[in-house]
C-alpha cells in the first residue's frame, strides 16, 4: 500500500489564498459532507486541560478524511513545543483504504484562515481598511494574509497580544508598503478603530466587547473551540448579525453555548452557516453583501470538520 506524506511546506506552496478561498466558496455549493467529533480531555484543576480530538467527514463515493488533533496548552511553557499539534488523513473514497496523511499545522493554518476569509469576504465591509488581529500566535500571521487576499484594500493592521514582544515581534515581520502593521497595547481603542476584528486566542475570558466596536464592524471569532473557552461578551452577541461555518457546530463551541443555553441568543438569531451564505451571491463579485453598515457581523469559525475535508480535497487535486 503507498501512502504519501505531504509535508507543511507542499501544502503552503499549493494552497495560495485565492485558490484555497474559491475551492472552499465552490465545495459549499456542492454536496454537505456527514461530519463528526470527539474529543477526549485530560483536565487540570490549575491550568486548561489538554485536549484528543477526532474529527471526521465524508461524502460517500467522493471524499473521505478525518483530522487528529491534541491542544496541550502548557506545551510552549514545559517542553517548549506548540500548543496545537495534528495530523490529517485522506481515505480512498471508494475503498476506504489510506491514501495520504497531511501534515496537520500546515492544514489547520492553510484551513483556518481561508475559513475566516471566506466569512469576511460576505460579512465585512467591502472598503474596510483597517483591521486588529487579537492573538499573534502560530496561526496569526496566516489569518491577516488570507484577511488581505479577500481585502486587499487594508491599509493597516494592529496587532493586540496578552504578551506584547510578541505582538511586536509579529508586527515586524508583516510589516510592508502594501499594508502597515504595528504593535498595540490598547486593545480597547483599537476595537473602535477597526473595521475588521479578529480574535485567535486560547481565551476562556470574553475580550471583545460588543460596546466598544464601530457601527459596520466586523468581527471573526476563531478561539473557543472548547464550551469552556470563549473571546467575544454578551454584548456582542446580542448585538450582532450572527453566522457560523457549520450550524452542528454552534451548541458545541464555547462562543454560541452558554448563551444558548441560558437564553440570551435562540437558534433562530443564527442567520446563516457558510452553506447559506455562499448560496446567497453567484460569485465573490458580491464582496460584502451581508455587510451591516448600521451594526455588526459576527462569523464564528468554529472548525467544523467539513471544512478540513475541503481543504484536503483542494490540495489533493494540485497535489496528483
Amino acid at each position: 500500500m503507498k501512502l504519501d506524506f505531504i509535508d507543511a511546506a507542499a501544502i503552503h506552496t499549493l494552497l495560495d489564498w485565492p485558490y484555497l478561498i474559491d475551492s472552499m466558496r465552490q465545495a459549499h455549493r456542492e454536496v454537505v459532507p456527514m461530519i463528526g467529533r470527539l474529543a477526549l480531555e485530560s483536565p487540570h484543576p490549575d491550568r486548561q486541560s489538554d485536549l484528543l480530538i477526532a474529527a471526521p467527514a465524508w461524502i460517500p463515493g467522493q471524499d473521505l478524511g478525518c483530522k487528529l488533533i491534541t491542544s496541550f496548552p502548557d506545551n510552549v511553557a514545559r517542553h517548549g513545543v506548540p500548543t496545537v499539534n495534528s495530523i490529517y488523513a485522506v481515505f480512498d473514497p471508494q475503498t476506504g483504504r489510506p491514501r495520504a496523511i497531511l501534515d496537520g499545522e500546515a492544514m489547520i493554518f492553510r484551513k483556518t484562515a481561508a475559513t475566516s476569509a471566506l466569512g469576511a469576504d460576505y460579512l465585512a465591509a467591502p472598503d474596510a481598511k483597517f483591521m486588529l488581529m487579537v492573538g499573534a500566535g502560530a496561526l496569526a500571521p496566516y489569518v491577516i494574509q488570507a484577511m488581505r487576499a479577500v481585502r486587499p484594500g487594508l491599509e493597516e493592521v494592529r496587532i493586540w497580544n496578552r504578551t506584547p514582544e510578541k505582538a511586536q515581534h509579529l508586527a515586524q515581520r508583516m510589516d510592508s508598503p502594501q499594508c502597515k502593521v504595528v504593535a498595540v497595547q490598547n486593545r480597547d481603542s483599537s476595537l473602535e478603530w477597526a473595521d475588521i476584528v479578529v480574535a485567535a486566542t486560547m481565551s476562556d475570558t470574553p475580550i471583545i466587547a460588543g460596546s466598544a466596536l464601530r457601527d459596520g464592524a466586523h468581527v471573526n471569532l476563531i478561539g473557543s473551540f472548547t464550551a469552556a473557552m470563549r473571546e467575544g461578551d454578551d454584548a456582542l452577541l446580542t448585538r450582532s448579525d450572527l453566522y457560523i461555518d457549520h450550524r452542528a457546530r454552534a451548541a458545541g463551541n464555547g462562543e454560541f453555548k452558554a448563551a444558548l443555553e441560558s437564553g440570551l441568543i435562540s437558534q433562530d438569531d443564527l442567520l446563516g452557516d457558510l452553506f447559506d451564505i455562499v448560496k446567497l451571491t453567484p460569485s465573490s463579485a458580491e464582496s460584502g453583501c451581508l455587510a451591516n453598515p448600521g451594526g455588526v457581523t459576527l462569523f464564528k469559525n468554529a472548525g467544523a470538520s467539513h471544512l478540513d475535508l475541503f481543504t484536503a480535497r483542494a490540495l489533493m487535486a494540485r497535489y496528483a
